[in-house]
């Protein structure tokens, strides 16, 4: 079972995304995730209305559900208890990694994986949206015992899950797919802008930032972003191809002078309002009557909002280490969201990103929306 969802769930997505890369107030992203995760509420109650007992007994989804996650999900309101945290099923773990690599081009690009450690879990209290901390920093008051920080991966993200009670009268299989769907969404928004521009403060250190000049204050190190290296304009076939050859020139030698094979391995991450102007000037119609999109060198374009307009991040695929670790915990609170009938849980994992050296990763300056010629070029 998956649930559709449509315009509206859509919009609602788009503005909650705009508010996560325009960095605005924590208050008005969480009123925007509210909105977003009330649409996929009532889509949820929706399909759930569809089903009625018979059919939900015999649910294919709930029948590919496993005896641990049935108990689980069944037990949801009874065994999460406000001061308890529990970790979620991994084959429901599983699927939602599954379905951030495969829903996301960029974090597939930059291969994520799924460490599966085990770490020590701390209690922190949830604004309504995904919020960066350390794993072992101050989390406002709410830490049940004190831990050393030594592990590599040491950035948490926390999101919240809100699940309506009437959801509980319709199946364990739409309550999974619910809170499935929600920490999918959430997580997915927070680690792309994260992988993308994240400064290490709390949170991984993004493609787009310089590793080798992080500064240090009160025991934090942030790391600027890369100054460009060039300029790209695909203003013409030609310049195209002399831009993208530096490009890939750039990425061709290790910090340590060693080279590096790159070909079929370079990815460029465009605003997506810069990549129409990039796909109009490369898209032709051939000989079959076919449209095709085809740039040189086979360059791998990835739409991502998360990136600023007027620039691109270029980075060479296995170069740049993203890793999620730990298991998903849930932990219900016994306060609710200012929507009635709904209850709220807080959902939690570990992240990590950094580039393995400085070239594995550029910041160019994009020029494309004056440059790009009325005619393409032929196929």
């Amino acid at each position: 079972m998956s649930f559709n969802l449509g315009n509206e769930f859509n919009e609602a997505r788009e503005a909650f995304l705009n508010s996560v890369q325009n960095n605005e107030p924590e208050d008005k992203q969480a009123e925007l995730y509210g909105d977003m995760v009330n649409q996929i509420a009532e889509e949820a109650k929706r399909q759930a209305r569809q089903e009625t007992e018979s059919v939900i007994a015999t649910n294919p989804a709930e029948a590919k559900m496993s005896a641990r996650e049935r108990k689980f999900f069944n037990e949801i309101e009874t065994e999460v208890g406000y001061k308890d945290e529990k970790l979620l099923p991994q084959e429901t773990i599983d699927r939602i990694f599954e379905d951030l690599t495969t829903e996301h081009p960029l974090l597939s690009r930059i291969g994520l994986r799924n460490a599966g450690l085990r770490m020590k879990f701390l209690r922190s209290e949830t604004e309504g949206i995904a919020v960066w901390g350390k794993v072992f920093g101050d989390i406002k008051g709410q830490l049940d015992a004190a831990f050393s920080d030594d592990e590599d991966i040491q950035n948490k993200l926390t999101a919240f899950v809100v699940v309506p009670k009437d959801l509980q009268d319709y199946g364990v299989s739409f309550i999974e797919e619910f809170v499935r769907t929600q920490i999918n969404e959430a997580f997915s928004v927070a680690l792309e802008a994260a992988f993308v521009a994240g400064d290490g403060d709390d949170k991984p250190i993004g493609l787009n930032r310089d590793i080798s000049n992080g500064t240090t204050s009160n025991g934090v190190t942030t790391y600027p972003e890369k100054d460009p290296e060039g300029e790209l304009t695909f203003a013409d076939a030609d310049l195209t191809v002399g831009e993208l050859t530096e490009v890939y020139k750039y990425h061709s030698v290790k910090e340590n002078g060693q080279p590096l094979a790159v070909e079929g391995r370079v990815s460029m991450i465009v605003n997506p309002s810069d990549a129409w102007d990039v796909k109009k000037q490369y898209t032709s119609l051939n000989a079959q009557g076919v449209y095709v999109t085809a740039l040189p060198f086979n360059l791998d374009i990835i739409e991502s909002i998360a990136q600023n307009a007027g620039k691109a991040t270029t980075f060479v695929q296995g170069r740049y280490d993203a890793f999620l670790g730990g298991g998903l915990t849930v932990r219900k609170y016994d306060q609710t969201l200012a929507i009635e009938d709904m209850d709220l849980y807080t959902a939690k994992q570990f992240a990590y990103g950094k580039a393995k050296d400085t070239k594995a990763t550029a910041v160019w300056t994009l020029n494309v929306s004056d440059n790009v010629n009325d005619e393409s070029p032929q196929a």
